[in-house]
């Protein structure tokens, strides 16, 4: 390994050439307590930054090995650690001048989600700290201005690192605080089960977010209060005795009026299947972290999928068991949503009718009297959720503000009202006694078997050069086949987006083989990033990892398969 006087006599050296001669300062120097890693190089001062990583060895970091041990613990304290390296960074970004990006200091932007990230990892045992970020490489137009990259090296960087990034120099007490939080929020979802609850939302919580594109929490809202009837006290282990509302699993149906807070519970309840940052609000709403969200998805589309539970007989005779299509409609898409959720192996459905194909939740008594079950191909949803969770162990969070005939199935029925929850359950029951009910359908046995094997893609090989891109939180591309996204709302972070578009690609080139399940690629997929990190795939065929990928899950992996348009079935 190289020391780091030797980078700075390479810098000075290639001072005033050309901007190329940058690639040689590639590789790794020893600086004092830390090693840099400068991993790929930008070709010119206007394109995407220089990849550069930071390592520290666990003697030097000096964390405490239990925080280390579980990995819930383990990547709150990765989560903290790149946003104090990140407000260290920050106050040197771009304080070195030059042309293009020329002094860009960027690290992952984390946003109230707590996510395992490439940004910074910790290994167990040994305690070796890794950190990457994106450095613009100054230039004075295309000719190397190497003084204002010495200072981000020798004077700005390590600064930052000694600030944020060594356990002894910043803050224990928060810290610990952090990793307590982690613990306890852990608790709560180990819990979830043997209380029969399929999630919890403490007393106190704020849901609101503080505008339609800012996660932060409301200032000056209403904090939730559970209803007697559904409080459930849970003893954490660091925060002591806790109370909230247990949603027990069943069929669970949020009503109101507009504007009252049932979507806004809903959103918490979707995301609350990853963990929040202390003063986010909802860092003890809990879900159970296979929860998946469903809606309708115009246009997007299908691929042999086993829609029948849903929609049969259709006049044109295409058979729905295998069911493909480049455009579905509002329901048909809400029925694949449905089946491939249950391929992901979800155990709990959240639904909001404002999203949903209004024929696909629900026919009422005068429309079937209407239009015969005959002339009607779609079954609707309502007359599935109950084989759902009786059958398949499925629970349900219904959002319903316009249509009661939920009321009939539902286990239980909360009312949001000014944000505050009521459980009216059974005056709901009683005025529903007076309506005609539905007829809850079982689901034939084939409901639950899923065998849908990819095939090879040709046009993506193993040894072929590939471009990748990702539009944000919405969508990504391989080779200019665009993915959309938009619609599987619990992708918290755009990073979790290009994360799998890498996933996507090693899925087709390793495992897409006609022989595995999608759900046995998805799970060996997971299982392998689970063992080696997100390396394992972000790297494959390429020299460096991307500073910025977050882990997603099952659930969003598949939809993601699910929704490549050069998917094919066998």
């Amino acid at each position: 390994m190289k020391r780091s006087d030797d980078l700075k006599h390479l810098l000075l050296s290639i001072d005033r050439k050309s901007y190329p001669a940058y690639k040689d300062t590639r590789g790794q120097y020893q600086f004092n307590g830390f090693v840099l890693s400068i991993d790929h190089v930008q070709g010119d001062p206007f394109a995407s930054p220089s990849k550069v990583s930071i390592i520290i060895e666990g003697k030097q970091a000096g964390f405490p090995a239990p925080y280390l041990e579980q990995r819930h613990t383990r990547v709150a304290l990765q989560d903290h650690l790149i946003r104090l390296f990140g407000q260290a960074v920050e106050k040197y970004n771009f304080k070195a001048k030059g042309s293009g990006k020329s002094g860009l200091i960027s690290v992952s932007r984390c946003g109230q989600e707590v996510l395992e990230r490439t940004a910074c990892t910790l290994t167990p045992g040994l305690g070796r700290l890794l950190v990457r970020l994106e450095v613009g490489f100054p230039a004075n137009g295309r000719t190397i201005n190497s003084g204002e990259l010495i200072k981000i090296f020798f004077e700005f960087l390590p600064k930052a690192v000694a600030s944020s990034l060594f356990y002894r120099n910043i803050d224990q007490k928060q810290v610990e605080s952090v990793i307590w939080l982690a613990e306890d929020q852990q608790f709560i979802r180990d819990r979830l089960p043997e209380l029969g609850l399929c999630a919890f939302v403490a007393d106190g919580s704020i849901l609101p977010r503080k505008s339609g594109v800012s996660q932060l929490p409301m200032a000056r809202s209403v904090a939730f209060q559970s209803p007697e009837s559904l409080r459930v006290t849970l003893e954490l282990p660091h925060k002591g005795s806790l109370a909230g509302m247990g949603i027990p699993k069943g069929i669970t149906l949020i009503v109101g009026g507009g504007y009252h807070g049932k979507s806004t519970l809903l959103r918490a309840l979707e995301l609350g299947v990853y963990n929040h940052i202390r003063g986010d609000g909802r860092e003890y709403v809990i879900t159970d972290d296979t929860a998946l969200k469903l809606r309708a998805e115009d246009g997007r589309s299908i691929c042999k999928t086993d829609i029948s539970m849903f929609v049969n007989n259709l006049p044109n005779g295409r058979d729905t068991t295998a069911f493909s299509t480049e455009d579905a409609s509002g329901s048909t898409s809400q029925a694949a949503n449905v089946v491939e959720g249950l391929e992901a192996g979800s155990s709990l459905f959240l639904i909001d009718e404002d999203t949903s194909a209004t024929n696909f939740m629900i026919r009422d008594e005068l429309m079937q009297q209407v239009i015969c079950r005959e002339k009607e191909p779609i079954t609707p949803f309502i007359e599935r959720v109950k084989g759902l969770y009786e059958q398949a162990g499925v629970s349900s969070v219904i959002v319903a503000g316009s249509s009661g005939s939920y009321f009939h199935i539902a286990d239980l029925v909360i009312q949001m009202d000014c944000y505050r929850p009521f459980d009216i359950t059974a005056m709901a029951k009683e005025k529903a006694a007076a309506y005609p009910c539905i007829t809850p359908l079982p689901l034939a046995d084939h409901a639950l078997s899923f065998r849908r094997l990819p095939r090879p893609n040709p046009s993506v090989a193993r040894d072929s050069r590939v471009k990748l891109k990702a539009g944000g939180r919405d969508s990504l591309s391989i080779n200019r086949e665009e993915i959309e996204l938009r619609c599987l709302e619990q992708l918290a972070d755009r990073e979790q987006t290009e994360a799998l578009a890498y996933m996507l690609l090693y899925a087709i080139r390793h495992f897409f083989d006609g022989r595995r399940t999608m759900a046995q690629i998805a799970d060996e997929l997971l299982k392998l990033v689970n063992e080696k990190g997100l390396e394992a795939v972000g790297m494959d065929g390429g020299s460096y990892l991307s500073a910025g990928l977050a882990m997603p899950r099952k659930q969003e992996v598949l939809g993601c398969f699910n929704r490549y348009r050069r998917l094919e079935i066998q």
